[in-house]
């Protein structure tokens, strides 16, 4: 008896049970801050840490050479590269350097967006972009190939693999000293182009 008196006693008024009603009672009149995703997408900030890009020089060779240092830093082991060397036989480059990124995977199920890759890659080939819309529904369609992570080609440039600026060297291109890509280099890749064609027609014959 005694002790249902003294638990009676602890609980706690009318006015307590009034006043915490209030505040649920103030919190429904308040505008709510619903952000209407996917519909409406904020902003993200600057150095905002999104999707990897693979970036190119300004006539379109990949800045990537294949060297493994962001695979090497890389704490979640997320990132999968295998070197090649260029065609030096025929001009057929598609770094200025001496190897490019033959393979280049991301696996985004375990990528963490620290950012370690971008700071290890010497030739800052490697970036992050501000996009954020990764997810989905299977599996393999999140391990991101060099096709996916390369940079478009955009105006004055042209896709590799295609000659060096004439004479221009590796360190030219790091240096700034390169614009776009120049008359010569279109001349080669229509040049290869047609080759192209021209092998496909004829296979295309022999085979009919």
């Amino acid at each position: 008896m005694a002790d249902h008196k003294a638990k009676k006693a602890k609980e706690p008024g009318l006015g307590a049970k009034v006043a915490g009603f209030g505040v649920t009672f103030a919190t429904m009149f308040r505008k709510i801050e619903t952000e209407q995703y996917p519909e409406d997408k904020r902003p993200t900030q600057l150095r905002f840490h999104g999707r990897h890009q693979l970036n190119r020089h300004p006539d379109g060779l990949e800045k990537c050479v294949g060297c493994e240092l962001c695979a090497w830093a890389c704490p979640a082991d997320a990132i999968l590269v295998e070197g090649a060397d260029n065609n030096d036989a025929d001009g057929e480059r598609f770094s200025p350097g001496e190897r490019y990124g033959r393979v280049y995977q991301i696996n985004y199920l375990r990528c963490i967006f620290c950012g370690l890759c971008i700071e290890a890659c010497p030739t800052r080939a490697l970036t992050m972009t501000n996009e954020y819309e990764l997810a989905d529904d299977n599996r393999a369609d999140l391990i991101f190939t060099k096709d996916q992570l390369l940079a478009p080609v955009q105006s004055g440039m042209l896709p590799a693999p295609h000659p060096m600026v004439e004479g221009m060297e590796e360190r030219d291109y790091y240096q700034g000293k390169v614009s776009g890509a120049t008359p010569e280099q279109e001349r080669w890749v229509q040049a290869k182009e047609q080759s192209e064609a021209a092998m496909a027609a004829a296979e295309k014959g022999e085979g009919v």
